[in-house]
């Protein structure tokens, strides 16, 4: 069955590379919106049991019939606009749904009881109020700065994140993600590979100053594509990592410039209202053709907005992609379960049920006898958890740690993996079979080679 029809809500995006893009400017001027700490929670009474039959020892959080999580992360003051805490929470309540329909783990009942926005500023105070109050068993986050995620780590509170801050995870072997901590400054096959399946050949990289992750992005971005680009007739042309972010100026020059170097196509380490301010400048510079990479506008509503800017763009994925079959995965679960809550399907929910999953199976692995350690024990000894087929294969026995350019056994994926989609008529397209969205490497051999479509369960 084809999904298109099913996910024409709301994608709201600003993935992996790009969220880390706020500055202490910004937080500046979130700490004078700033409210109190009880605005956002729905507190639960203390809740810490004594044992009995079913075992869980002093596990706070844990009753007799239920275990209860928190969530902190950013909704208000977002300099984005787009959702984040609030969506992720979608994902994991259908998630959560999910599970207790079937009788949930350990004869209890799973539970998001405290939700709490940080404002853009207030993380770490959000998170010692969870940490204080003690009566949840782990947490979610969803934040822009994640100041207060050392702390979980600190108490050994199990927190799942949506992984976009990896210099907040390395290391830190409570904190689990939708995706392994990664090298941020390594080339990769997928970005280059991306470039070429969108068409292009002379190749414009453009990111913010503002921002040390999308900095890192241009880099990375032209050095892959120095160093397979042969293999696929790439050429770097211009780069630029020192746009301000929000581009208040305009794209005028940098467009007159991506043009006058010959440029055929321009791959964005930047998020979706940028791509969008690019698309309107090549546009009124004729060059509306122009073929984009993006990495941060997996948003069918706001593409589908924007007419034609988009139009033959390639946005790349980090998750099953929703116009993929299930085809053996959770994904048809994920689309049932979030029309159940009456939920709209956005790629931060899609985080929140991968996310509550991998709390599930930590749950499931520690044992009825289960505490806080236990099942951050349990978790780490998951060496291919994939959210049952919505993700390519994560090993947290040894992927809290960043890899590095030349030693990807220790630490990195056993599989280098991108799923892309191709906007057509204001809709996003599958790129490659349906059943098999994934393009995939041997992660530890970085020669070139053509990708092996694959399928995970």
């Amino acid at each position: 069955m084809h999904h298109t029809s099913l996910v024409r809500a709301t994608v709201r995006s600003w993935r992996r590379l790009l969220v880390p893009l706020l500055l202490t400017a910004l937080v500046v001027a979130a700490c004078g919106n700033s409210g109190d700490d009880d605005e956002d929670s729905a507190s639960p009474e203390p809740t810490s049991v004594d044992g009995g039959a079913s075992g869980s020892g002093n596990a706070p959080g844990v009753t007799d019939d239920e275990i209860r999580f928190a969530a902190f992360g950013t909704n208000s003051n977002n300099p984005l606009g787009t959702c984040n805490l609030d969506c992720l929470v979608d994902g994991i309540e259908a998630y959560f749904a999910f599970r207790n329909s079937e009788g949930g783990v350990h004869g209890r009942q799973l539970k998001l009881t405290t939700v709490l926005d940080d404002e853009l500023s207030n993380n770490q105070q959000r998170a010692l109020d969870i940490l204080s109050a003690n009566d949840t068993f782990g947490a979610f986050s969803a934040a822009q700065i994640p100041s207060g995620w050392a702390n979980f780590a600190q108490e050994g509170v199990p927190l799942y994140v949506w992984a976009i801050h990896f210099n907040e995870m390395d290391g830190n072997e409570s904190i689990f993600g939708n995706a392994p901590v990664t090298c941020p400054t390594c080339t990769s096959r997928t970005s280059a590979f991306a470039a070429s399946e969108a068409g292009m050949t002379n190749i414009a990289v453009v990111g913010y100053s503002v921002s040390p992750a999308s900095q890192q992005c241009v880099g990375a971005t032209a050095d892959s594509i120095e160093r397979y680009g042969s293999e696929l007739g790439l050429e770097v042309v211009y780069t630029n990592d020192d746009l301000a972010f929000g581009l208040p100026n305009g794209v005028g020059p940098e467009v007159t410039a991506i043009k006058d170097a010959g440029a055929d196509g321009v791959y964005g380490c930047i998020d979706l209202n940028g791509m969008k301010t690019f698309a309107q400048e090549l546009e009124r510079q004729g060059m509306g053709d122009t073929p984009m990479v993006h990495p941060n506008t997996y948003d069918q509503n706001f593409v589908a907005e924007a007419g034609d800017l988009f139009e033959g763009d390639t946005v790349t994925v980090g998750f099953r992609p929703f116009e993929a079959e299930p085809a053996g995965s959770a994904l048809d679960d994920f689309l049932e379960w979030m029309e159940e809550t009456g939920s709209e399907i956005t790629e931060p929910a899609m985080v929140g049920w991968i996310n509550a999953d991998l709390a599930y199976e930590g749950l499931r692995a520690a044992g009825e006898d289960f505490d806080r350690q236990k099942v951050i024990d349990a978790t780490n000894q998951l060496t291919e958890f994939t959210a049952r087929g919505l993700i390519p294969p994560i090993d947290w026995s040894r992927q809290h740690t960043a890899p590095t350019e030349d030693d990807r056994e220790a630490h990195g994926s056993k599989s280098e993996c991108v799923a892309m989609v191709h906007v057509t008529d204001g809709e996003f397209e599958l790129v490659g079979d349906s059943e098999t969205p994934w393009y995939c490497w041997d992660g530890f051999d970085r020669a070139w080679s053509e990708p092996e479509q694959r399928n995970f369960e």
